[in-house]
């Protein structure tokens, strides 16, 4: 029993220690506790190329429509671990995420990219654009923390992929 508790006594302190996710994005927004939502991305096939965190107001229509985005941020993906970027907002609402991960950073969209929304909906090959209802969040007058898998073409399938 001694040894269990010592063992749990190790774990906490290396999480304490641990250093914590470096923040890209409105880093300043997270940090005052402005209206923002702090996507913690995680889930990575590979540690290359760039990650695209766009957001969605809340008009339905919106979401996922070219142009339509209120936000874009896009950053060269870390060397490990999870990705927290940060999103100033200009009011508390309603809120869609959507994020990809463009895995040669050509900017284009390709078969081998990754992808995922807040709220973290099942997609497939012939249903790859979840619908407002499924990703809609609400955030209020302070940092909305969301976490977003990466999910990634797999076959004929999309789903989550050990962290590369």
């Amino acid at each position: 029993m001694k040894k269990v508790a010592v063992a749990c006594l190790a774990v906490a302190a290396a999480a304490w220690n641990a250093p914590a996710a470096a923040m890209y994005g409105d880093t300043a927004a997270c940090t005052r506790g402005d209206t923002a939502v702090l996507v913690r991305v995680g889930g990575f096939k590979e540690r290359q190329g760039t990650l695209r965190v766009q957001i969605y107001g809340s008009n339905p229509a919106d979401f996922l429509a070219k142009g339509k985005k209120l936000r874009r941020i896009d950053v060269p993906v870390s060397p490990s671990g999870r990705m927290d970027v940060c999103v100033a907002l200009p009011a508390p609402g309603a809120y869609a995420v959507a994020v990809r991960h463009d895995l040669d950073g050509n900017g284009k969209s390709g078969w081998s990219d990754g992808g995922g929304f807040s709220r973290n909906p099942n997609i497939s090959l012939l249903h790859l654009k979840p619908s407002f209802n499924d990703v809609v969040i609400q955030v209020g007058r302070s940092v909305r923390p969301v976490d977003v898998t990466l999910q990634y073409r797999k076959g004929l399938s999309i789903g989550p992929v050990r962290e590369g």
